[in-house]
C-alpha cells in the first residue's frame, strides 16, 4: 500500500508556510512556499517515513490552516491539532515541555532542560528545540537564552522576534502581559 504525505501552502505574517500531514496529523511545517521548500521536505520525510509519496491536498489541512489563521489574528492562544511528531524519545520530551510555555510568554533552554528533569542538558535541548518539525504549534519561538536574548531560530531571527512580536501585541490587547516562564 502506497503511503502519502499531503502538503498545502499558506500566507501568514511571517510569510509563507508549507504545512505537510499523514494520515495520523500534523508532522511538518516550513517556512517558505513549497517550490522553495520541497527538496528540505523531500529528506525530512525520507529520513524519517522511507519513501513516500507527496500530495497537494488542501481539504487534508484546512483545519490547520484555519487554526494557524486564528492564531496569527490573535483570536487562538493553543491549537487543538492531532500531530504526528517524528523524533527520538529526548526531541519528543522536549517538545512536549515547549508547549507547557504559555502564550506571550517565554523560558530558557535551561529551564526547559530542568523541567524535563536533566538540568545538564541545556545543549541537547537547543539542538531538539532547532529540530522541532512543527514550529508555531510547538512554540520553540518562545525559548530565549538565559541572558534574555533571542538566540538560534530554524526559521531565522527575524521571523522569531515577529512571533514573539504578535504574542506580545495580542497578549497586551487582551490585558495579558509578557512575562517569563
Amino acid at each position: 500500500m502506497e503511503k502519502f504525505v499531503f502538503y498545502d501552502e499558506m500566507d501568514s505574517p511571517v510569510g509563507p508556510l508549507t504545512l505537510c500531514a499523514t494520515e495520523a496529523g500534523l508532522c511538518l511545517i516550513k517556512f517558505g512556499t513549497f517550490g522553495d521548500t520541497a527538496s528540505g521536505i523531500g529528506q525530512w520525510i525520507k529520513g524519517q517515513m522511507g519513501q513516500v509519496k507527496l500530495h497537494q491536498d488542501s481539504s487534508r489541512l484546512s483545519e490547520a490552516v484555519q487554526q494557524l489563521e486564528a492564531y496569527f489574528a490573535g483570536e487562538l492562544r493553543g491549537f487543538s491539532l492531532p500531530l504526528d511528531m517524528r523524533g527520538t524519545v529526548f526531541q519528543r520530551q522536549v517538545w512536549e515541555a515547549l508547549c507547557t510555555v504559555p502564550y506571550a510568554g517565554s523560558a530558557s533552554y535551561k529551564d526547559i532542560a530542568s523541567l524535563i528533569g536533566n538540568p545538564q542538558a541545556v545543549r541537547a535541548v537547543g539542538g531538539a528545540n532547532n529540530r522541532n518539525p512543527v514550529p508555531v504549534i510547538v512554540p520553540c519561538h518562545r525559548i530565549i537564552g538565559s541572558s534574555g536574548a533571542l538566540v538560534g531560530y530554524a526559521g531565522g531571527l527575524g521571523i522569531k522576534s515577529r512571533l514573539l512580536q504578535l504574542e506580545a501585541e495580542h497578549g497586551m490587547a487582551d490585558g495579558m502581559g509578557a512575562y517569563l516562564f
